[in-house]
C-alpha cells in the first residue's frame, strides 16, 4: 500500500492522469463539434403557417420550400371543406429541408353515424348520448306516457329512425318524449245530443269535473234541455284528456216528450 501511495505521489502519475483527462476531454469536443456540424443545429428553414389555406396552395407552399408532407383528415361542421385546421410542426418552427410535414384538412363530406341506442333515456341522458355520438338535438315536442320526458321516437327529415340507422355526423334531429301524462288520462265522453242530466252522469263517470253551463235559445223548460256543445270535444285528433279536466257545455231547450206524435201517412188501396 505505501509503494502505491508512493507513486501516486510521482511525477510519472501526475503526467499520465493528465494525458488521460485531457484525452476524453478531447474525445467530447470533438463529439460534440461533429454533432452539431452532423445536425447543422441552429440552422434550419422556418415552417411556413399552413392553418387556414386551402389544401392545394398548403401543399404547393411546402413543396416549393423543399418539404415534404403527409395528409390527414377529419370532418368539422361550420369549417369549410379542404381547408387546413392542423400542421405539426407549427408555423415558425426551424427544421431541415425535406423534413415531413404533418397536415390535418376538412374534409367534404360527413362520415356516417348510427343513431344510439336511446331506448328508456330521458331527455337529459339523451343529450350527452347523441352529443358523444355527433348528432345535434333540434325540436323536441310531447305525447302522453306516463314516464316524463322518456325518449318516445327520434325523427331525422321527417322520418322516423331506429337505433343503428345511420346518418351524417353533425345532423340535427327532433325528439318526441312522454309528457308524463299517461297514466291521468281518460276518454273524452260524446255528449252531443244527450239530455242534461245524462251529460253530469257521463261527465262524472268519466272522472271528469262539470264546467260552466251556456244556454243557448229561448228555455222555457230547465228540466227539458239537450246538449248542442261541448268543450273538450272528442276528436280524430283528440279522444283523451287529463282526470279531473272540466267540460263546458252548451244546452238548448229539448222536444217535450208529451207533445202528439204525428201519424204516419195512411197508403193509398
Amino acid at each position: 500500500m505505501s509503494k502505491l501511495w508512493t507513486y501516486f505521489k510521482t511525477k510519472d502519475f501526475r503526467n499520465h492522469l493528465l494525458a488521460a483527462i485531457g484525452s476524453v476531454l478531447a474525445v467530447v469536443l470533438i463529439a460534440y463539434l461533429s454533432l452539431g456540424y452532423y445536425t447543422r443545429h441552429d440552422s434550419g428553414i422556418p415552417v411556413p403557417k399552413l392553418k387556414g389555406l386551402t389544401v392545394q396552395n398548403a401543399t404547393a407552399m411546402l413543396e416549393e420550400q423543399g418539404f415534404r408532407y403527409q395528409i390527414d383528415s377529419v370532418y368539422v361542421q361550420d369549417q369549410p371543406p379542404g381547408t387546413i385546421i392542423e400542421q405539426d410542426p407549427d408555423a415558425g418552427t426551424n427544421v431541415k429541408e425535406g423534413r415531413t410535414i404533418y397536415l390535418t384538412m376538412v374534409i367534404t363530406q360527413a362520415p356516417l353515424v348510427g343513431l344510439p341506442d336511446l331506448e328508456q333515456s330521458t331527455y337529459r341522458e339523451a343529450l350527452a348520448v347523441l352529443s358523444n355520438a355527433g348528432i345535434k338535438v333540434g325540436d323536441t315536442t310531447y305525447r302522453s306516457d306516463i314516464a316524463r320526458d322518456r325518449i318516445l321516437e327520434v325523427n331525422f327529415q321527417g322520418h322516423v329512425i331506429k337505433t343503428g340507422d345511420k346518418l351524417p355526423k353533425g345532423s340535427t334531429v327532433s325528439l318526441i318524449l312522454g309528457d308524463g301524462a299517461g297514466a291521468n288520462e281518460v276518454d273524452i265522453p260524446d255528449l252531443m245530443n244527450q239530455d242534461l242530466d245524462a251529460a253530469r252522469f257521463a261527465i262524472r263517470g268519466a272522472g271528469l269535473s262539470m264546467g260552466t253551463i251556456t244556454y243557448e235559445g229561448s228555455i222555457t223548460d230547465s228540466t227539458n234541455l239537450v246538449v248542442v256543445s261541448q268543450y273538450p270535444m272528442r276528436t280524430d285528433s283528440t279522444a283523451k284528456t287529463s282526470i279531473g279536466t272540466r267540460v263546458n257545455l252548451t244546452v238548448s231547450q229539448g222536444k217535450k216528450t208529451d207533445e202528439p206524435q204525428p201519424e204516419p201517412p195512411q197508403q193509398q188501396p
